[in-house]
């Protein structure tokens, strides 16, 4: 795996390592708007999905985006890539928020860690390819910070899912996990 997912993948798994199933269900707050760990992570497993899907489509195409970068997704590009700001309390697009969590669906932090793994493995191998296919030019378009390269998007998925492993560690030393 590329060195940036595969530390992104090192992260992740520390907070989930050892939660049992019902300890993935707390949050840190009673307020029901605040994801449970659960939901932090289904939520980063629909973003590798996601994304893995947009690159299958667009190698399938065989063409890079054609999209032109805004300013406003340039002045994103450069507080997200260059100094790894998330702006937080965004809402999460409908396509990649998570449910609450059916209790048929109901995983320990192991669990997740490795669903998580799966998930980082699809996508990477799916950059590699739109690596070899079209260089180092932005082959994909994200929703809000545009087209990016390759090495864009393992930035970004590094960045977002940094993001996501602070909530997590909150939530756990709000509960003296």
């Amino acid at each position: 795996m590329n060195p940036i997912l595969d530390q992104l993948e090192d992260e992740l798994a520390r907070p989930l390592r050892g939660l049992t199933s019902t300890q993935t269900l707390l949050r840190s707050q009673p307020d029901p708007s605040r994801w449970s760990i659960w939901q932090i992570a289904q939520h980063l497993l629909l973003t590798y999905s996601s994304t893995s899907a947009s690159l299958e489509d667009r190698l399938k195409k065989g063409v890079p985006t054609r999209s032109r970068i805004t300013f406003q997704q340039t002045a994103a590009q450069l507080c997200v890539l260059r100094f790894g700001l998330l702006p937080g309390r965004r809402e999460a697009p409908p396509f990649v928020a998570p449910p609450e969590c059916p209790p048929d669906l109901l995983l320990t932090g192991d669990e997740l860690a490795s669903a998580a793994s799966t998930g980082l493995d699809r996508m990477d191998t799916l950059l590699n390819k739109a690596e070899a296919r079209f260089g180092t030019s932005p082959c994909n378009s994200h929703y809000i910070l545009g087209p990016l390269s390759v090495p864009q998007w393992r930035r970004f998925h590094l960045v977002h899912g940094r993001h996501h492993i602070r909530q997590i560690d909150a939530i756990r030393r709000a509960h003296r996990l």
